[in-house]
């Protein structure tokens, strides 16, 4: 790879440059390049021996920029860019409309290559845009995140620091196995050391990131998401036992997998095993069930049903009776 003071390099710099700064004069990109005019003068050729359509006004407020064409200019991002792109993608609560922040500079590059009447079009709606952020959502760390979707892909060990939600800390030895996103959250997957035991931790919980010269095999066919819905089912304060008057194939589709595990007892009944430290969630989640069900076991979430019940009861009176 080349190194940041090759030609190759500098003229990189230099679309970077121009991109970021439409009418950037020859002085000014010399100063930023740290060489000489002659030389900035040089990459903005080379730019333009590439195909790159630079051009320049002459003139008190002239100076470089790309030109618009039909064909996009080559984008140059850098690593928390491009990651900070793709995490805005998958979760979709990065303020994209900030173009300080990574994803908002991002995506200002991508708006200033494109033709006029498309730039003007996306412009308008990224400024007017009012996105609703997810009150659930967690944000991760770009710089950690990459270092932890880095150690999965090379099956590296590292050394973990984590904040726990009670505020406890701790340093460990951990096998990362994959990153997943799962409602607005970041989850790292991993075998934890020296028992070996699976575990799914916040990414946004992540204080520290030591990559270790230690490799590991991940076990074969591993579903990341799957396992990571079946684990933040279980282990929870109060265990769950819910029959349900229906078909599994019927009862599948309404429950999402973190509440637990569906099995079929006959043909038309369904039972439900999991787990919660929050009982009104969990009770807000079985009302999706579309046939009658039993609480079997958890007396927390039976009074918490009990307690919703009564409320949407109470919703249907009549103000005036």
């Amino acid at each position: 790879m080349a190194d940041d003071t090759s030609p190759t390099a500098r003229a990189l710099r230099t679309l970077e440059l121009l991109q970021a700064g439409p009418g950037i004069t020859a002085d000014r990109l010399a100063g930023k390049l740290g060489v000489s005019e002659r030389a900035a003068r040089r990459y903005v050729g080379i730019l333009r021996e590439a195909g790159i359509p630079v051009v320049s006004v002459r003139g008190p407020y002239g100076g470089y920029r790309v030109g618009r064409g039909l064909r996009l200019p080559p984008l140059t991002f850098s690593p928390a860019e491009a990651l900070g792109l793709v995490m805005a993608v998958l979760d979709g609560h990065h303020d994209a409309g900030d173009p300080a922040t990574l994803v908002g500079g991002a995506l200002g590059k991508i708006v200033q290559a494109l033709p006029e009447p498309v730039a003007a079009q996306a412009e308008a709606v990224r400024r007017t845009a009012a996105p609703a952020p997810d009150a659930a959502a967690a944000r991760p760390d770009p710089d950690t995140t990459a270092a932890l979707v880095h150690a999965c892909a090379e099956h590296r060990r590292i050394r973990l620091g984590y904040r726990s939600e009670a505020g406890g800390e701790w340093t460990g030895d951990v096998d990362p196995w994959a990153v997943v996103v799962r409602h607005g959250r970041w989850y790292l997957l991993c075998r934890k050391h020296p028992k070996g035991v699976r575990r799914a931790y916040r990414i946004d919980r992540v204080r520290g990131v030591d990559i270790l010269d230690d490799t590991f095999e991940p076990p074969r066919d591993l579903d990341p998401v799957a396992v990571v819905e079946d684990h933040l089912a279980v282990g929870w304060e109060y265990d769950v036992e819910v029959v349900i008057d229906a078909p599994l194939e019927r009862v599948g589709p309404c429950l999402p997998r973190a509440v637990g595990r569906l099995e079929r007892v006959d043909d038309e009944t369904t039972r439900l095993t999991g787990s919660t430290s929050n009982p009104a969630w969990y009770a807000e989640q079985l009302a999706r069930i579309p046939a009658p069900f039993r609480i079997v076991r958890c007396p927390e979430v039976r009074q918490a049903a009990r307690a919703l019940g009564q409320r949407l009861l109470a919703a249907t009176e009549s103000p005036h009776s």
